[in-house]
């Protein structure tokens, strides 16, 4: 039985590029060996194609929006039904993963029955087939640090976590904002370890343009961004990198340096993650950010 079951909606393989990334993506998923199922989801040209290539699972009967975008409710349910890996992780197809995956997947199992893993990404360009023989791993990350650049700490690109985490969702589109910082809201709601893995898992983001998406506008300016936020339960919900619990430093759970930022955004996320009040985490949010909750209100986007 494998220890981590990947799942992913791709894109359509009809652009060049968006091609060429995602099947280096799958690729470096399948370099992880034995320990790892891949499974892709949708009816996106070229995805079943990619599939038999590849030996890997293919479902194509993902429930969609009205505009067609798959859900990400129902790329986990059907995870969940297809797999029995005792770990899931969600993960976008332009992603590239590396061994670190496998050793925190280990590490938090063997600790903890409920959790989620999160993390910062390396952005790199990539216009070639990648080799995934011997060493790639160490080749890949230095070549990261030397081209690329670390992401800042907004969303994240993969969620790893236990198989029975998660079977609740809200009816997300996925590759639109929102339903991701929706995760890490969400964990911290349910009071178990939400992790930053930056130091211990490094994954690289291969850097593409936004022509896949109508007006070629990026992910969080499109509609149904608006409606994962208000699926999510509102802007007071949307949860960043720096609203972990935790960080795994070293195979090491730590709680993050107490700065006085921290702590006024814990005073800030309090009647949200432990009262469960939205009301009151409105309320909250006036009294520290006044001026921005007013203009907010003014423009309609409390």
């Amino acid at each position: 039985m494998s220890l981590i079951t990947l799942f992913t909606a791709p894109k359509p393989f009809t652009d060049p590029h968006i091609a060429l990334i995602q099947h280096n993506a799958i690729r470096s998923w399948l370099a992880l060996g034995d320990e790892v199922e891949v499974i892709l989801l949708g009816e996106e040209e070229g995805l079943a194609e990619a599939a038999a290539l590849y030996g890997v699972k293919h479902l194509p009967q993902v429930a969609r929006t009205a505009s067609g975008t798959p859900l990400v409710s129902s790329m986990f349910a059907l995870a969940r039904e297809h797999s029995t890996s005792p770990l899931l992780c969600c993960v976008n197809a332009d992603i590239l993963l590396t061994p670190d995956l496998l050793t925190v997947g280990r590490a938090m199992l063997e600790k903890h029955s409920r959790f989620l893993v999160v993390g910062q990404r390396w952005d790199l360009d990539v216009h070639e087939p990648l080799e995934f023989t011997a060493g790639w791993a160490g080749r890949l990350r230095r070549r990261a640090q030397q081209e690329g650049k670390l992401h800042k700490a907004t969303g994240s690109d993969y969620f790893l976590f236990p198989r029975g985490c998660f079977s609740d969702m809200p009816a997300f589109a996925i590759g639109r904002a929102g339903w991701d910082n929706w995760m890490i809201y969400s964990g911290r709601a349910q009071h178990f370890p939400v992790v930053d893995a930056t130091h211990d898992l490094f994954i690289v983001h291969q850097n593409h343009d936004y022509r896949h998406l109508p007006g070629g506008q990026p992910h969080y300016k499109h509609p149904e961004t608006l409606e994962n936020i208000r699926l999510a339960g509102g802007r007071r919900a949307i949860f960043e990198l720096p609203d972990v619990s935790h960080r795994l430093v070293k195979g090491k759970l730590v709680r993050p340096p107490l700065t006085w930022q921290r702590f006024w955004r814990e005073v800030e996320i309090f009647p949200l993650v432990t009262l469960h009040s939205y009301p009151l985490a409105l309320a909250m949010y006036f009294l520290l950010h006044p001026r921005k909750a007013y203009r907010e209100y003014r423009e309609g986007r409390l």
